[in-house]
């Protein structure tokens, strides 16, 4: 059975697709037990994400025996028209987070700086 993940109250600058969306960019093998875990999200709700995701065209996967790969399409426009023109890439430039990002987001206590 999924572990339902600790809630959280109010309101985030970010949807649950969006958020499993830049988890897949990361790791393009993540399982959904591990994208659930990033996401704090249930496994079963991640899948209908992926499912989502998929039925739109924004996301595809190949089966590697047991596991997935999935490939995102860059390319394909956000949905809502006020993002009209962007791109997945566009967004997913601003979340997906590498491996170098995470070892100096934990050096830093997490913050990040900016330059403005």
């Amino acid at each position: 059975m999924d572990e339902v993940p600790e809630p959280h109250t109010g309101w985030t600058f970010l949807t649950n697709h969006a958020r499993v969306l830049a988890a897949i960019a990361d790791n393009h093998n993540a399982r959904i037990r591990d994208i659930a875990a990033r996401c704090r999200l249930t496994e079963r709700a991640v899948h209908k994400i992926i499912c989502d995701l998929e039925q739109e065209g924004y996301l595809s996967h190949v089966r590697q025996g047991r596991s997935n790969t999935y490939r995102i399409a860059p390319s394909e426009a956000l949905r809502h028209p006020a993002e009209s023109g962007l791109a997945v890439a566009s967004l997913l430039s601003l979340l997906a987070r590498n491996e170098a990002d995470r070892a100096t987001s934990s050096e830093d206590g997490g913050r990040h700086h900016a330059d403005a």
